[in-house]
């Protein structure tokens, strides 16, 4: 059986761009005739996704398949962290959950699940022509190297040739590729094939007298400088721009609630592309402002959350917009706060057993248990003014909802789900406005209640405009990367028909 070849890109440090890099790889490949796969050993994200086969694994991943034109399947990312404070997170092996480990417990025991690491890898090698790894962070955190199992300990474990890549928009990108280096033993820089600078704007030309200085002093060639692409591709968590959005300039104003553990905000992507949509993120009542539409988003601490709203006023400023008519909306943990009662009998969701008064905005109790709720689904809405709406999406929570009202949608098996109480709707499904047709609707029933004609405003259908975007990320790493060196890293002339 034969096995894939594979190219692993690492950083300097977390927000390097190494998820994009990796999503425009996997589209190359592509592109060129190759089977590909992604593959991640270890991810720490809240962005999360279902699988079709109800497994849990985080959505770079997810994004890269799709870049690579493959199913999101769970061995391409093995390990998911989801934090839920600054020094613990959610562990989730193979799609499922393992429970709350505090960081010193993660550590001590993640070698233990190499096995899972490798049986997960070599299954993809065997189906696949190429991997393309994404690492995690940096490989130089000298700290945490003795135990990696997810940069250079992987390329390791999986003979990987390394692309490393600096962030020069940050700043100190020299700096932070020879210094990243130097922190390397030398077994490691054996491994890297060259250097990237990421996220570049302006003349190139300037930059050649400091690209043979790192290379001169690296000893390893510059294989791309790749500019700043301004693609709308998902990007991970806590580091996304998009989440720094506080002024919509569109006709209609989308404010998205910002929690402190706010997860899949990828949901709202597809809002953004609207051309009649401004969304933007609030994290305090003096940003809220006057919006069209108020969004509660995932979380994965819900209760940690409910109480930060509390606190900073938002709840009271919610309340208030929502008795003058502003609609809202609830996604997953979002949904659970639009109720009346949360209670956690044994501390599952917040460390601590406890019961909460919701916003009381939906005539909803929810009870939080072990068991984590994880599918995919389809569904079509049945509230007014959504309704008929097909849906797409995926639940992924652990909390069980009683209903006492109309409900939101329907899923394929007849299942009501979801709630609404007058212009309050709460749902657990993510990626609820993928398929556009929620969208539509939801743009159409604000644009009326606002007196704006809403005609005119045609809307590319999400996937067509997600493989456009994808093709333009593709077309600018391929112009800036030297292809044939990174292909000779992998011991492959070139494009598929060159290996015959």
């Amino acid at each position: 059986m034969s096995k894939a070849k594979c190219i692993m890109v690492q950083g300097t440090m977390s927000g390097a761009g190494k998820s994009l890099l990796c999503a425009a790889l996997c589209r190359i490949f592509a592109q060129d005739g190759y089977r590909v796969a992604p593959f991640k050993s270890q991810n720490m994200a809240l962005n999360s996704f279902v699988t079709r086969d109800g497994a849990e694994m985080g959505r770079a991943q997810v994004v890269q398949a799709q870049a690579a034109g493959t199913e999101p399947d769970v061995r391409m990312n093995p390990i998911l962290l989801k934090p839920s404070s600054d020094v613990g997170s959610q562990v989730i092996v193979n799609g499922r959950a393992r429970g709350q480990m505090s960081a010193a417990d993660y550590f001590r025991m993640k070698r233990s699940l190499i096995p899972d690491i490798l049986e997960a890898y070599n299954s993809l090698a065997a189906e696949n022509d190429i991997i393309v790894i994404e690492g995690a962070g940096s490989p130089a955190e000298i700290n945490l190297k003795a135990d990696d199992i997810v940069n250079m300990g992987l390329a390791k474990l999986v003979d990987a040739p390394v692309l490393l890549a600096g962030d020069i928009d940050r700043g100190g990108v020299f700096a932070q590729l020879y210094g990243t280096v130097e922190l390397l033993e030398a077994d490691e820089r054996a491994r890297i094939r060259g250097l990237i600078i990421n996220k570049f704007r302006g003349d190139v030309e300037i930059l050649r007298p400091g690209l043979a200085m790192l290379e001169e002093k690296t000893h390893l060639p510059v294989v791309g400088v790749v500019p700043y692409l301004r693609v709308e591709i998902e990007d991970e968590d806590s580091l996304s721009d998009r989440l720094e959005a506080k002024n919509a300039v569109k006709p209609l104003d989308i404010a998205i609630l910002r929690l402190p553990h706010v997860s899949n905000f990828t949901d709202f992507i597809p809002l953004e592309q609207h051309p009649l949509l401004g969304v933007r993120y609030v994290q305090h009542t003096r940003q809220l402002g006057a919006p069209d539409l108020v969004i509660l988003p995932g979380t994965k601490n819900t209760m940690d959350d409910l109480r930060w709203l509390r606190e900073s006023g938002l709840e009271a400023a919610v309340l208030r917009l929502s008795a003058a008519g502003t609609p809202v909306l609830g996604v997953c943990g979002g949904y659970q706060m639009l109720g009346e009662r949360l209670c956690d009998p044994a501390g599952e969701e917040s460390g601590t057993p406890c019961t909460l008064r919701g916003l009381g905005l939906l005539p909803t109790t929810t009870v939080f248990g072990t068991e984590k709720h994880l599918t995919q689904t389809a569904a079509r809405a049945a509230a007014a003014p959504f309704a008929g709406a097909a849906l797409t999406g995926y639940e992924i929570h652990a909390g069980r909802t009683e209903v006492r009202g109309g409900a939101f949608c329907t899923l394929a098996d007849g299942t009501p789900e979801g709630c609404v109480q007058g212009n309050v709707f709460g749902t657990y499904l993510h990626g609820l406005f993928d398929t556009g047709e929620l969208t539509e609707k939801l743009t159409t029933f604000l644009c009326r209640k606002k007196g704006i004609d809403p005609a005119g405003a045609d809307l590319i259908p999400m996937e067509q405009y997600r493989q456009q975007q994808f093709d333009l990320l593709a077309d600018g790493v391929r112009a800036a990367l030297d292809l044939p060196a990174v292909y000779a890293a992998m011991g492959l002339a070139g494009p598929k028909g060159e290996n015959a």
